[in-house]
């Protein structure tokens, strides 16, 4: 019979997907379902039954007597990354920016360096890449207007070289392209996998710390457009940037998901060029389509995308159909959401939908979740069955229950504000809509049959 410690010190086998632990080997992982991912770990130390008690690196003191200039952000120069990190990025501190290959990641990432070492004051910027040669990094470089004096570039892989460029080169701000191609080589494992990344991201967190360097890492994405290798990685770091956009538009979104600086749910955006990746300060314009004259089908609502307000025209389609079962498609928004409105809109607003094919999209690549959007598709769907179109300047902005009543949404006077800028004076709104802006002449709809009586009267 085995006895305690010989189990434990049996070898187990871990995930190098997700860092699921099993006990014995499978060929396909039960956690993220992926194939030819397990394989043996070493047995984990056995835990000390006891610490030594340790003389402190640092004294505690009272959190009023902490200096705070060296925690300010520090801009980079860059007004739209600046607004999602909150002003900056903190001396010290870890940001890990993730994205689909080919969104842009490292042509951003070129041009904050370039950014930060054309401001100076703050130290060179080191742009260290595993993935391209110096020469290929040089000419997007080129290509873009980034070449600096104090840009220095170096193309290695290797975690100890890492130290040492850092060590010659002392920069104010450090990229790393990606955490994924770097290896430590006291760690085992290969590149990429579960191990090595958390011991680069855990070195490299530590050197951030000692020294007050700002990091920025790239990391990979899975199929499902997750943060690739362990989940640990996005605990260790301080800041989780995803850069998102579509291969057949050149928008650009780059959302906060973790920030422990600023506020976690903040949007950049950018648009892709042939010379680079520009800022756009004001995207609201991106995602309408201005027409001398209105179309069936079509509503605007404004979303908000963090602290934005932006502009969103969605659009719809109605057929009928010839089939047993109509299709369903529907591009930038959700797709079950829109089923619960046709839904609702059948039931309640006596709209029939079930024999239709329905089409529902959105203009400009942008992508609207947020239930404030209900009302602009159900109006949306109304208009193309009814084709009749909605007034220009009309706006449409609250949630639809599945009772057909109009629910409140937050920040509708920002919403509203956003609108009147952009030239829309008119707008249906929810009950308890709060304080509205001037400008704006706000219709309140109870339900959605009011809301169909305001698109009748137009």
């Amino acid at each position: 019979m085995a006895t305690k410690s010989t189990r434990a010190s049996k070898p187990g086998f871990r995930c190098t997907e997700c860092g699921r632990e099993l006990a014995k080997w499978v060929g396909q992982c039960p956690n993220c379902r992926q194939w030819n991912t397990v394989e043996e770990a070493a047995p984990p130390a056995p835990a000390l039954s006891g610490v030594a008690v340790g003389a402190p690196s640092s004294p505690a003191r009272p959190i009023a007597e902490v200096d705070l200039d060296s925690a300010r952000a520090v801009a980079t120069g860059i007004g739209e990354l600046d607004r999602v990190l909150g002003g900056g990025i903190v001396p010290g501190a870890v940001a890990l920016l993730a994205g689909e290959p080919g969104v842009g990641k490292s042509t951003l990432l070129l041009e904050v360096a370039h950014r930060w070492a054309a401001l100076g004051g703050q130290g060179p910027s080191l742009y260290v890449t595993g993935e391209e040669s110096a020469g290929q990094v040089r000419l997007r470089a080129e290509r873009t207007g980034g070449v600096h004096e104090d840009l220095y570039l170096a193309a290695d892989g290797d975690l100890s070289s890492v130290l040492g460029h850092l060590d010659a080169v002392k920069p104010g701000l450090l990229i790393v392209d990606s955490a994924q191609t770097v290896q430590a080589p006291e760690s085992d494992g290969t590149p990429g996998g579960v191990t090595q990344v958390r011991a680069v991201a855990t070195a490299l967190v530590a050197v951030a710390k000692e020294r007050g360097l700002p990091v920025v890492l790239v990391g990979h994405v899975t199929k499902d457009g997750a943060v690739a290798g362990p989940r640990a990685l996005e605990h260790i770091v301080d800041v989780v940037l995803q850069f998102e956009g579509d291969r057949h538009s050149s928008l650009r979104m780059l959302r906060g998901v973790k920030n422990r600086f600023g506020p976690a749910d903040e949007v950049g955006c950018f648009e892709q060029r042939d010379e680079g990746i520009a800022e756009v300060p004001d995207p609201s314009g991106l995602f309408l389509n201005r027409q001398e004259a209105q179309v069936p089908g079509t509503a605007i609502t404004v979303a908000v995308e963090g602290k934005r307000p932006l502009l969103a025209e969605v659009q719809g389609l109605m057929t009928q159909s010839q089939m047993a079962v109509p299709r369903r498609a529907v591009s930038g928004l959700d797709s079950a959401r829109v089923s619960m409105i046709l839904a609702v809109l059948e039931k309640r607003g006596r709209v029939r939908t079930s024999d239709q094919e329905v089409f529902a999209a959105t203009v400009g690549g942008m992508r609207v979740t947020e239930p404030a959007a209900d009302l602009a598709v159900a109006l949306a769907m109304a208009s193309a069955k009814r084709d009749v179109p909605l007034p220009a300047n009309m706006i449409a902005v609250g949630e639809v229950g599945l009772a057909g009543d109009i629910r409140r949404v937050n920040a509708v006077g920002r919403r509203l504000a956003e609108a009147a800028r952009l030239g829309f004076d008119r707008a249906l709104v929810p009950p308890d809509a709060g304080k509205l802006p001037p400008g704006v002449r706000a219709t309140v709809v109870h339900d959605l049959e009011s809301a169909l009586r305001a698109l009748r009267e137009k």
